[in-house]
């Protein structure tokens, strides 16, 4: 196990701090964005492009690495990463800022696929979710600490956007200098949205509600914090709250669904997640310990309903047809992302911060119902269903084959 670890520790570092530069860059960018005076609906236009840049870059990211390998990908991507915040700084238009975050989430997105594809290279069925839990407490302390960054520093004016060119630009060095072998290719993904669809239509929409929630959250949430009157060090908590909240519940949920009808388990998700927005925008600011508590329930939900979505899918499809179902899954998802914002956005223009919540809550609404209609379409065990072992995914979006080992019975 202690080989396993150092094999990926420069990895992990490479990971931890492109993780802080992540966390600074989408909680920086939504605090200037509002300090400039742009609308809500025009920052969640901006966040459109962060996503369209995300979802084009886990189908186009493994033909380069096909091409050039693991190694120089990656940097070629955290370098876009450090570029395209370093552009905000020196271009404060938000026609200039779509394409900008378009690079950023090109970087990120193509970025995430290697260090997962990198890290299923050094699994094994015995160390599998001890490598796994490595990095999704590094990519946590990571994105964490990039938050609580920007208390320190003037969103105003440049410093905390070259400070996070500087960390993205730092988080090349562990990986390019480091010895160890690279991966194998990644698979091109193949996209069969309709077979997807027949195997399990939960997933299929689940998987655009899924984009939806955690990429307008992701977008907009630091919008919400300025909006409701919170400090930058107020807002980082609560930030932080979510993501704890979806870090701790990852593994719980999946267990949960492994004993019953994942479909079960998705209501109740939904539900605790109207629950959890609904008591959001009860209270205001002064009740800041309620909102922290709401901000972690919502995560716990907003984010392992992807991994729901895909085991759930693999549940009825046949092992030759994992990367295709996941392939699938990962559009929709990234479809999800690019629209969720639009419509969260205006609804914040229209009722206010709170508009934000309403959006996450028929969101989580529509994905409980949803489950609900298709318990009474379709039985428990209609159809292929010999359980896969629910893995738990760091981070929502993956490319085709990591998701796909990731998700596979330890049995494989």
């Amino acid at each position: 196990m202690l080989a396993s670890l150092v094999s990926i520790a420069s990895l992990m570092l490479s990971t931890l701090l492109m993780m802080v530069g992540y966390g600074l860059m989408n909680f920086v960018v939504p605090i200037r964005s509002v300090a400039e005076g742009w609308s809500t609906f025009t920052i969640s236009v901006i966040a459109t492009g962060y996503t369209f840049g995300f979802t084009i870059s886990c189908i186009i990211t493994p033909r380069f690495v096909q091409r050039v390998g693991h190694v120089r990908v990656f940097g070629a991507l955290i370098s876009l990463l450090s570029i395209g915040i370093l552009l905000c700084a020196l271009m404060v238009d938000w026609r200039a800022w779509l394409v900008f975050r378009c690079i950023s989430g090109f970087g990120i997105a193509g970025a995430y696929l290697i260090v997962e594809s990198w890290l299923n290279e050094r699994v094994t069925n015995d160390n599998r979710a001890t490598i796994f839990s490595v990095y999704m407490i590094t990519c946590l302390v990571g994105s964490i600490g990039g938050q609580y960054l920007v208390p320190l520093g003037d969103p105003s004016n440049t410093s905390l956007f070259i400070l996070c060119g500087v960390i993205f630009a730092l988080a090349m060095l562990p990986t390019a200098l480091s010895t160890a072998k690279s991966p194998t290719p990644i698979h091109q993904a193949k996209f069969d949205l309709p077979k997807l669809y027949r195997l399990s239509p939960i997933a299929f929409v689940g998987s655009l509600l899924s984009g939806a929630l955690s990429g307008t959250w992701s977008s907009l949430g630091g919008v919400y914090t300025q909006n409701v009157g919170m400090n930058t060090a107020e807002g980082a908590t609560l930030l932080a709250c979510v993501l704890a909240g979806g870090a701790v519940s990852q593994m719980p949920i999946g267990r949960i669904s492994d004993l019953m009808d994942r479909r079960y388990v998705m209501i109740v998700c939904g539900v605790i997640g109207v629950l959890a927005c609904a008591i959001m925008t009860l209270f205001n600011v002064q009740a800041q310990l309620t909102l922290y508590i709401a901000g972690f329930l919502i995560g716990t939900v907003l984010y392992p309903i992807y991994a729901l979505n895909v085991a759930h899918a693999n549940d009825r499809a046949a092992p030759d047809e994992y990367v295709t179902i996941s392939s699938g899954i990962m559009l929709l998802y990234g479809l999800g992302t690019v629209s969720g914002p639009l419509v969260g956005g205006a609804m914040m223009e229209v009722a206010g911060p709170s508009g934000l919540l309403w959006f996450l809550a028929l969101a989580f609404a529509l994905y409980a119902g949803y489950a609900g209609w298709r318990i009474a379409m379709r039985k428990p065990h209609e159809g292929r269903v010999e359980k896969t072992d629910f893995q738990s995914i760091p981070l929502p979006v993956r490319g085709s084959e990591p998701t796909v080992r990731t998700m596979q019975s330890t049995a494989d």
